[in-house]
This record gives structure tokens, C-alpha cells and sequence, in this order.
């Protein structure tokens, strides 16, 4: 019943965590809608390929829907048109009616200080993967760490493309300019990691959120929600993510997943 807007299924075993029996608990759990995001060019075969192989019924793949972009990682970005190139290619050659996306993609300042980024060429190779995006009349799933200027700036310059702001980390302003450029915010686990002293802050902007642009991730493995907190994620632990931001909003996760379920079909289909 609770989807997931954003997991790398792919990587949980690097995590520790058996994959065949996560699908399998993702099946059993009757979870409605499962978006595998990508991040790198060449990735979207492979990770296509992994789930299909661990489903042992064309129903349970139908379960999970397929994103493909690039990281903004430093080696991303210096060759940026090569990249692009081969994910172009890849898609091209993705007759899987799952694709459904473009992503992850975006800006990240967390990794490495201002004067270390080639501001330039982060931009370029996202405004390149935006291309690919309208080409394809595709939602882009966002990557915002630590960088909410260049990426609303990057939004506002694309005002036809549309998509989500995945693994939201920012506040009410930022979300209130994302909100007005068109776009949907999704909430990771990290929500439930509000201390004491900060939970008025998160309710305001949990509630803020209108209904009918708000998602919900896991971004499995990482950002475990509480009480997980600190161990390998997985789909299967997003129902807690579900209740505490239910509890937050005044409403049933039962509603919430309701919700979340039509949002995430309006946005990818």
C-alpha cells in the first residue's frame, strides 16, 4: 500500500541487505509503485536487468517504474557531453514501458567546497539532461544538496520542464519557490530525524507541502528512517516514514499513501 518514489535497489547489496528478499517483501507488502532512480549514464540496462532477474512474475514487475540520469559527480562533469551521450544512447535503445524519468540529477555542494565546483559544467550537464527530459516528455528527478540557488536558478530558466525535488532538505522559503516554479517535493527518511528542539520546524514545513505535490522516498540504502536510523535502508521500511509524517499532517497513513500513490502516477504516468 505505501509507495516509494526513489530507491537504488541495485545497491543494496552493497549494503548488506539480500535483494531477492527485499523484491520479494516489496510483492508480499503489495507495495503499489517502486521508482529505481538512476545515477550514472550507463547504469539504466543493468539496473533494469537486476530487478527483472530477482521478479518471478511479469505482475511483480509492474511494480516498479524506472528513472535515468547522472550524478553531478566531478568526473560527471568534466566529461559531461561524452555522458550524456551514452545516456542519450541508452535511452534511446529502452523500449521498457517502466522508464518513465530522468534521474537523479542535478546539484550537489555538500561533497566539495564552492571553489572546487565547476559551477559551469554542473549546470551544463544538467540543463543537457533537461533537454533529454522535454525530448522525451519525461518528469526530472532532482538532486539539490546544499545548492538551492543554482538549482532553482537552473528551474526557473526551464520553466517547461517540470518534476520533483527528491530527498527534500531544505525549508518553507525554499519549498515555497520550488512550489511556485511547479514542482513536487519528496520526503526521505532523514524527516524523522527531527530532534525535539526542531519539531515545530519540521511540522510547519511537512504540513506546508499541499497535498497534491507531496512524495515520499525512502532513497534506499541510505537515509534509514527512524527507528532504523543508522542501518542500511530498504522499501520495506518506508511505512515508518508513511506514519510519522501522517502523525505530522493530521491524517491516516492509510490517506497518506492514498495520496502519494495518485501524486506520483499524475507525475510519471
Amino acid at each position: 500500500m505505501f509507495s516509494d518514489t526513489h530507491c537504488h535497489l541495485s545497491y543494496l547489496e552493497k549494503r548488506g541487505i539480500d535483494p531477492a528478499a527485499v523484491v520479494r517483501g516489496i510483492a508480499l507488502a503489495g507495495m503499489p509503485f517502486v521508482l529505481d532512480a538512476g545515477v550514472e549514464a550507463d547504469d539504466l540496462p543493468r539496473r533494469i536487468g537486476f530487478v527483472d532477474e530477482l521478479c518471478t512474475c511479469a505482475q511483480a514487475r509492474s511494480l516498479f517504474r524506472f528513472a535515468a540520469g547522472i550524478w553531478p559527480d566531478s568526473q560527471a562533469v568534466e566529461n559531461r557531453a561524452e555522458q550524456v551521450k551514452t545516456l542519450r544512447s541508452h535511452l534511446a535503445d529502452c523500449d521498457d514501458g517502466r522508464l518513465c524519468a530522468i534521474g537523479e540529477c542535478g546539484f550537489d555542494r555538500h561533497r566539495l567546497p564552492d571553489d572546487e565546483v565547476d559551477e559551469e559544467g554542473e549546470r551544463e550537464l544538467f540543463d543537457m539532461q533537461l533537454e533529454l527530459a522535454r525530448e522525451k516528455d519525461f518528469p526530472v528527478v532532482v538532486h539539490s544538496r546544499d545548492a538551492f540557488e543554482p538549482t532553482i536558478a537552473a528551474l526557473r530558466d526551464n520553466p517547461d520542464s517540470t518534476g520533483v525535488i527528491h530527498c527534500y532538505s531544505y525549508g518553507i522559503e525554499e519549498a515555497r519557490a520550488f512550489l511556485d516554479a511547479g514542482w513536487y517535493i519528496s520526503l526521505a527518511g532523514s524527516v524523522t530525524y527531527a530532534k525535539k528542539t526542531q519539531i515545530h520546524e519540521t511540522e510547519g514545513l511537512v504540513r506546508f507541502i499541499p497535498s497534491d505535490r507531496l512524495l515520499l522516498e525512502t532513497d534506499a540504502p541510505y537515509l534509514a528512517p527512524v527507528p532504523f536510523r543508522g542501518k542500511p535502508n530498504t522499501p520495506l521500511f518506508i511505512e515508518h516514514t508513511y506514519r510519522f509524517v501522517a502523525s505530522l499532517r493530521s491524517v491516516s497513513a492509510e490517506d497518506l499513501a492514498r495520496t502519494v500513490l495518485l501524486n506520483a502516477r499524475r507525475l510519471f504516468g
